[in-house]
């Protein structure tokens, strides 16, 4: 066993874990952080998506002693039912979701994509965010929603940017 020391979702948090323990894993059992879904261990659909360090991964290929000292955020760190993040009242607004199964990855990437593309001074079109969505499958809405959502999230994210600024 190994004591793993990282930030995740603004609290610092240490655990003794297996070398072999899984991100997503060491996220949904030993920090019961749920949000975080599993589909196929394979970093084929995309709903671990994480972001470690201000970046997306996906949780289910990294292991979690692998990142110690690192600062994760999931889908529970982005807003709450009170004060929901602005891709989240998109994902609702637009119903960008149907089982919900793959709507936690879905809005990782989608903070991730909106503030990568807004970093590097890109729009960030319909067209963009299908092929960064690539890498996230989702079964039952057929995308159009999804992109919908991260369209106007993303509008409401540079909004707030440039407010704060």
């Amino acid at each position: 066993m190994t004591n793993v020391s990282m930030t995740v979702n603004g609290k610092s948090v240490s655990c003794d874990v297996s070398e072999t323990t899984l991100l997503s894993e060491f996220l949904r059992e030993d920090l019961r952080l749920t949000g975080t879904h599993v589909g196929c261990d394979t970093s084929q659909c995309g709903a671990c998506v994480v972001h470690v360090d201000g970046k997306a991964i996906k949780s289910c290929t990294a292991l979690a002693v692998s990142l110690n000292g690192s600062d994760l955020t999931t889908v529970e760190g982005v807003g709450s039912a009170s004060n929901l993040h602005p891709m989240q009242a998109a994902f609702k607004k637009h119903h960008g979701l149907q089982c919900g199964f793959c709507t936690p990855g879905m809005i990782m990437a989608g903070i991730d994509m909106v503030e990568r593309y807004h970093a590097a001074g890109q729009e960030l079109t319909a067209e963009a965010i299908r092929h960064e969505l690539e890498g996230n499958i989702c079964r039952c809405t057929g995308y159009h929603n999804i992109v919908k959502a991260i369209e106007e999230a993303a509008g409401t994210m540079a909004g707030q940017k440039q407010a704060a600024e």
